[in-house]
């Protein structure tokens, strides 16, 4: 059950809505959004039913939630969210490019990926300064100073940057610097790293597991909304299957369930997806058409000699073809390229608050 708060409530409201339900022997998980706050109710619904919660100040709807996921359940909110990261949103009004090198690896090779990416149409950069890998030998990630890369190449490109964390003990570090956090496949039931981005208050991109189920991965996104913070974006980057033609099998069902049953964004990666840098083009097509809110892309300058993933990167030929191709699939779809709707550029100044706070 959920408790849906109007726009107009106050701490007051929703603090005498926590303390009735804690005291009829339940317990709350406060999420604020953009325009209302919900609170998800965890306990004897029969209990609730018998609480005159719709007389409450300021409550605008009690919602019975039949799904296992409440607080990112369309029951809750029917209205789509928007997620704001820097300066720009991800949403359903438009198709936001996120690109930039799959790993963070000279302090030459970034600025000039980044660069590719921004006159691609990206309004978000992407870029891993900590990197799991299968074997533990391959490259890791440079740390902290690609931490400090990347966050130079934002600043001085006036875009935001979203960068993957691996562990909790780094969750404080990252957030520090990048405008959102990614939570990588392999991690996706990592539960405690997923309590610690959903505590530091950035944005959350959160991908799908290799082999998990769509009601797994929406799961996923609860215990992120469950620390209060809905700011969470959904990420098809394909699973594994018998199939050995591509890395991994893109589902582009993945995207129309997710919408139907959550308010989150969904975007699509054809890069890890397809795994060959023919395949990315017709596969951003693909999740365009299907309603995506947004694609990441791999872009790199050299990836002959790239330290990860180089065969999957999109190069210098590639990019006219590809902000084409944003442009005229989503303009198809309805929509607007996200970065078009900041031609002059809104600086990095829209960056997202400090470690710990919700924007």
């Amino acid at each position: 059950m959920v408790v849906v708060m109007r726009s107009t409530a106050t701490d007051g409201d929703i603090e005498r809505v926590v303390a009735t339900v804690e005291k009829s022997g339940g317990e709350c998980f406060v999420s604020r959004g953009q325009h209302q706050t919900i609170i998800g109710l965890v306990g004897d619904l029969a209990r609730f039913a018998e609480l005159p919660l719709h007389a409450f100040p300021n409550v605008e709807d009690v919602i019975r939630v039949s799904r296992p996921f409440k607080l990112v359940s369309r029951d809750a909110q029917p209205r789509p969210s928007a997620v704001p990261v820097g300066a720009h949103h991800i949403g359903r009004e438009t198709v936001t490019l996120i690109a930039g090198p799959c790993a963070v690896e000279t302090p030459e090779q970034t600025p000039e990926a980044c660069e590719m990416s921004r006159d691609a149409g990206a309004s978000i950069l992407r870029g891993g300064a900590y990197k799991p890998r299968t074997s533990p030998y391959a490259f890791q990630g440079l740390g902290q100073d690609g931490l400090e890369i990347l966050g130079e190449v934002s600043r001085d490109l006036g875009l935001p940057f979203v960068t993957e964390v691996v562990t909790p003990a780094d969750v404080e570090t990252v957030a520090r610097s990048a405008d959102m956090l990614q939570v990588g496949a392999r991690n996706m039931q990592n539960f405690q790293l997923l309590k610690e981005v959903g505590l530091s208050g950035r944005p959350v991109l959160l991908k799908r597991g290799l082999t998990a189920t769509i009601e797994e991965w929406i799961m996923a996104a609860e215990y992120i909304a469950q620390t209060g913070n809905l700011k969470v974006v959904l990420c098809e980057r394909g699973v594994r299957t018998f199939e050995q033609m591509t890395r991994f099998t893109l589902d582009v069902s993945a995207v129309a369930v997710a919408q139907s049953i959550t308010h989150l964004p969904v975007i699509v990666d054809p890069s890890h997806s397809g795994g060959r840098r023919e395949l990315v083009l017709p596969l951003i097509r693909s999740a365009i058409g299907v309603g995506a809110d947004g694609v990441i892309v791999d872009v790199h300058p050299d990836p002959e000699n790239a330290l990860v993933d180089g065969p999957q990167a999109l190069i210098h030929e590639d990019l006219p073809e590809l902000r084409e191709t944003m442009q005229r699939f989503s303009a198809a779809m309805g929509r607007s390229l996200e970065s078009e709707l900041h031609a002059g550029g809104a600086a990095a100044g829209g960056r997202s608050q400090g470690w710990g706070q919700s924007a």
